[in-house]
C-alpha cells in the first residue's frame, strides 16, 4: 500500500509544471565579456551577431571549369582561352569577344563573364576549348551577397557556440565576440556511506559516483563547477557546506539528503537559510527533487540514487541553467518509435525509462529498454542512448506499442 501511495500522490507536480515554476522564480543572470574567437567555443552569445560583409563578397565560380559569356557559347564551336583565374589570384584583364577564361572553384568571376561551364563538359586543345553543352547566364556562379548581405543577422543572442557557429563567425569577419559569463555551480554529495573511487570499501560503504557524473554533466552544460566534495551526515557540516556554496556560486546542486530521512539535514538547513519552492515531483526516477532559494543563490537538490540524480539533472537542472544563464532554451527532440519489449509501469508519475533507439532493416525506428530500471542501476544509463518517456497516466505497455522517445543530447554523450 505504501508503494502505491508513493506513486500516486495527486498533489505532486509534473516536470513541465515544475520547470515553469523554476523559470518564473528568477530572472536570467546576465554578465557580459568579450573573448577572442578561439576562446568562444562552448560560450553563449550575449548579443545578436550580424555579418560584417556580403557573403560571398564577390561573384565567383562554384566549379572548376571555364568562365564564359553565355551568349557566345555554341556547342562544338571553339573559344579562345584568354587566361586563368584562381582563388586569390583573379583574372582582371578584359576578355576579348569569342574568348573565355580557365577558372578554379572560388575564383572571382572575370569582368563581363556571366556563366561557368564545368571542366567535365569541355575539351581543351592548346589555347582553345570546345564545349559539349550550352549554358545560360548564372550557371555555376555564386553571386555576391547570395548567402548573406552585409548587416544581416547570422546568429541570435543566447546561442551556444559550437564548431558550426565558430565557422560562421570567422566567415563573416568576427575575430572577437560578446559572450555571457558562465554560471558558477557549487556541487557536493552528502552521506556517511560515500567513499572516493579508488579507496577500499568498508562494510556498508559505497563509492561516490553521483558527484563525478553530475560534475561531468554540469560542465557539458557550460557551467563552471566548484566541487565541494562529500559532506558527512552532520547538521553543522551540512550547514557550513551550504554557507560556503551560497557565497561562491550562482546555483548550488546537491546529491542525496533530500528524502527527509532521519539523517537528512538538507531540508533543515534550507528552512534556516532560505526558501523551498517545492519538494517532490511526479517523476520517476527522481521523485524527491527539491528547488529553492538561498540568500545569494538558487538550490537544486537531487536524489541520492545514481539514476535519479542523473535524470533530474538532465530533465530539470539542464533547462533551468539554460534559462538562468541567458541561453536559448532548447526544446528536447522527441521521436516516435515502436517498442520491442514489455514495459512495466504504474500510473501516477511521468517516467523516463532508459532505452536503446535504433533502426530496423526497413528503416523504422525501434526502441528496447536497457533491462531492469532500478534507480540505483548506473549501468542502465551507460547502455542507453535515449529516454522512453511515459506519461503520468500510462500503465504498462506491450511490444509493438508506439512510444515517445527522447534521444540523449551531448550532456549524456548523445546528439
Amino acid at each position: 500500500m505504501a508503494q502505491q501511495d508513493c506513486c500516486s500522490q495527486p498533489g505532486l507536480m509534473l516536470p513541465a509544471a515544475a520547470l515553469e515554476k523554476m523559470y518564473g522564480a528568477c530572472e536570467p543572470l546576465i554578465q557580459v565579456e568579450e573573448v577572442a574567437l578561439e576562446e568562444a567555443v562552448g560560450r553563449v552569445l550575449a548579443q545578436d551577431v550580424c555579418s560584417a560583409i556580403d557573403l560571398p563578397g564577390f561573384d565567383n565560380s562554384s566549379m572548376d571549369g571555364y568562365a564564359v559569356r553565355a551568349a557566345e557559347v555554341v556547342q562544338g564551336q571553339p573559344l579562345a582561352i584568354a587566361g586563368k583565374a584562381f582563388a586569390g589570384l583573379p583574372f582582371d584583364d578584359d576578355v576579348p569577344a569569342g574568348a573565355c577564361v580557365r577558372i578554379m572553384t572560388g575564383a572571382p568571376l572575370p569582368p563581363q563573364m556571366d556563366a561557368i561551364i564545368m571542366q567535365e563538359e569541355a575539351d581543351a586543345e592548346g589555347d582553345q576549348v570546345r564545349f559539349r553543352v550550352e549554358v545560360e547566364p548564372g550557371f555555376f556562379v555564386r553571386h555576391r551577397g547570395s548567402e548573406l548581405k552585409q548587416g544581416q543577422q547570422v546568429l541570435a543572442r543566447g546561442t551556444r557556440i559550437g564548431a558550426a557557429e565558430i565557422g560562421v563567425l570567422a566567415t563573416v569577419g568576427h575575430g572577437r565576440v560578446q559572450v555571457l559569463k558562465p554560471l558558477t555551480v557549487a556541487l557536493f554529495s552528502t552521506g556517511d556511506e560515500l567513499v572516493p573511487p579508488g579507496q577500499p570499501l568498508q562494510a556498508g560503504q559505497i563509492y561516490d559516483s553521483n558527484r563525478h557524473a553530475l560534475r561531468t554533466m554540469l560542465q557539458a552544460m557550460g557551467a563552471q563547477v566548484i566541487d565541494l566534495g562529500v559532506i558527512a551526515d552532520d547538521l553543522e557540516q551540512v550547514r557550513d557546506a551550504f554557507r560556503r556554496a551560497d557565497e561562491l556560486a550562482d546555483v548550488v546542486v546537491t546529491s542525496g539528503g533530500v528524502s527527509v530521512g532521519e539523517a537528512d539535514y538538507i531540508k533543515v538547513v534550507l528552512d534556516e537559510m532560505g526558501k523551498i519552492n517545492f519538494w517532490k515531483l511526479a517523476i520517476k526516477p527522481g521523485k524527491p527533487f527539491a528547488f529553492g532559494k538561498l540568500p545569494n543563490s538558487w538550490f537544486c537538490g537531487l536524489p541520492g540514487n545514481p539514476v535519479s540524480s542523473m535524470v533530474t539533472c538532465y530533465q530539470l537542472v539542464q533547462p533551468f541553467l539554460q534559462h538562468l544563464g541567458g541561453e536559448q532554451r532548447q526544446q528536447a527532440l522527441t521521436l516516435t518509435a515502436t517498442l520491442t519489449d514489455r514495459i512495466r509501469k504504474k500510473p501516477g508519475r511521468q517516467e523516463y525509462q532508459r532505452g536503446v533507439l535504433s533502426r530496423d532493416s526497413d528503416g523504422q525506428l525501434r526502441v528496447e529498454t536497457t533491462g531492469a530500471q532500478g534507480s540505483d542501476m548506473t549501468t542502465s544509463m551507460s547502455r542507453a542512448n535515449c529516454f522512453i518517456v511515459l506519461a503520468r497516466d500510462e500503465g504498462g505497455l506491450e511490444p509493438g506499442a508506439q512510444v515517445s522517445v527522447e534521444p540523449f543530447n551531448q550532456v549524456l554523450g548523445g546528439l
